[in-house]
């Protein structure tokens, strides 16, 4: 940790320096989110073009979520060893050298070298979700998933950009003599470079190596205990692995549950008659449930506190499962409610459990555990998204739905149980 934070915010009030690490951020995340949206959006139909078959068009997600896992480790690792700005910045460049792969790959022809590069792109996915610990890293226990929050919403405005220049960036890139294709990933490509340059650039000082520094001068000037920097008290949650294995819990479940329901939900609309459009309505409304309600959830976990919020989670899992198996010829009102529901209860989810994890492990070693802790979510979406196919092929979407629901049901026992040990 060779960062000089300290000379850097001298004279600075601690909010105007968690500020101004909130709008880097934010400015990062809406690029990033771009690009990740960009390249999910056709990496299967590229893969199948370039195959001539729609059997290993799924790969390319797999291939992602695999890339993911390994990349949330890798910035994990670097975060903690040299701060967030050089492990995020790391993450999204790796990001940026997968889309070039993808186009290089594309213009050649080439399937093992597509395949392999987007492996590498996953590492921008998990950047993405890693960059909202670092929000909370600089804040106060009682504003810590408001500002996990702040970071997260920032995905939306990049995620709904990025599928949008679909077209605009095929065009482009045919324009340039590459697959039409490839198109979106020249975006993703450039979006990701720029987060990276942002951070570089503008994550002064670095929030995690700020937040070690502080508490170092207040242990060494009036003894306190460590976690009580700058002020702030250490939350009495803060080093009990069970609230750290909790907190995990209930991120990997409503991931495993979101994907594998939201995974099948076009395809049992599918069966039922409807085209890509209604489905395609569902999975935008979807989406924007799980980014756009953060800022409510977060100041709704600072109030309520994070495992109320956990709870609720797994009930409102519990209801879209129940709405969605139940929704009557496929209906696609009844569906929409169901995916905002499985939406809103992922994000309940993810801004209480990171709130949580972050609460339970010091700073000593809060950006590897975190990084452990997304490799165990990225590995979640994984088995929810092959496993859902599974199910529904043997017993048929309603009871993917119900089991799903009741699956993510086990947050609330889990939570409870902690709640009686504080």
């Amino acid at each position: 940790m060779t960062d000089t934070v300290p000379a850097r915010t001298e004279g600075l009030p601690h909010a105007q320096v968690q500020r101004r690490v909130l709008i880097v951020l934010v400015a990062a995340q809406v690029l990033s989110g771009a690009g990740l949206a960009a390249g999910v959006s056709v990496g299967a139909l590229l893969a199948q073009e370039m195959l001539g078959s729609t059997g290993l068009a799924g790969l390319p997600s797999a291939l992602g979520t695999a890339g993911s896992a390994l990349a949330a480790l890798a910035v994990g690792r670097v975060s903690q060893a040299r701060g967030r700005r050089p492990g995020l910045a790391a993450g999204y460049l790796t990001g940026a050298v997968g889309s070039a792969g993808v186009i290089a790959a594309a213009v050649a022809g080439n399937a093992a070298l597509l395949f392999l590069s987007l492996f590498v792109y996953g590492a921008g996915a998990a950047t993405n979700l890693q960059a909202r610990y670092a929000g909370a890293d600089l804040a106060s226990p009682a504003r810590r998933a408001s500002a996990v929050s702040t970071v997260l919403v920032a995905t939306t405005l990049g995620g709904v950009v990025g599928p949008s220049l679909t077209a605009p960036t095929g065009d482009l890139a045919h324009s340039l003599g590459v697959p039409y294709l490839a198109g979106p990933f020249l975006l993703a490509g450039a979006a990701y470079a720029m987060a990276a340059l942002i951070l570089v650039v503008w994550l002064r000082p670095d929030p995690l190596l700020l937040a070690g520094a502080l508490e170092a001068e207040c242990v060494a000037a009036a003894g306190a205990q460590p976690g009580e920097a700058a002020g702030r008290p250490r939350p009495a949650v803060e080093g009990h692995r069970s609230r750290l294995l909790v907190g995990a819990l209930v991120m990997v479940l409503t991931q495993l549950v979101m994907v594998a329901i939201m995974t099948m939900t076009p395809v049992h609309m599918r069966d039922h008659g409807h085209g890509a459009g209604a489905s395609g309505f569902v999975i935008a409304v979807h989406i924007g449930a799980m980014y756009l309600p953060s800022p409510l959830t977060g100041r709704l976990v600072d109030r309520y506190g994070r495992l109320t919020l956990a709870a609720a989670s797994g009930l409102t899992l519990l209801a879209a499962g129940i709405i969605a198996a139940t929704a009557p010829g496929g209906s696609v009102a009844s569906l929409v409610v169901a995916l905002a529901l499985l939406g809103v209860g992922w994000n309940f989810g993810v801004v209480s459990g990171t709130a949580i994890v972050t609460d339970a492990v010091p700073l000593a070693t809060r950006a590897k555990t975190q990084g452990m802790v997304d490799v165990a979510i990225a590995v979640a979406g994984a088995t929810g998204g092959m496993a859902s196919g599974l199910v529904v092929a043997a017993a048929g979407y309603p009871l993917l739905a119900v089991g799903g629901g009741i699956l993510a049901l086990a947050i609330v026992p889990a939570a409870v149980a902690t709640a009686r040990d504080r």
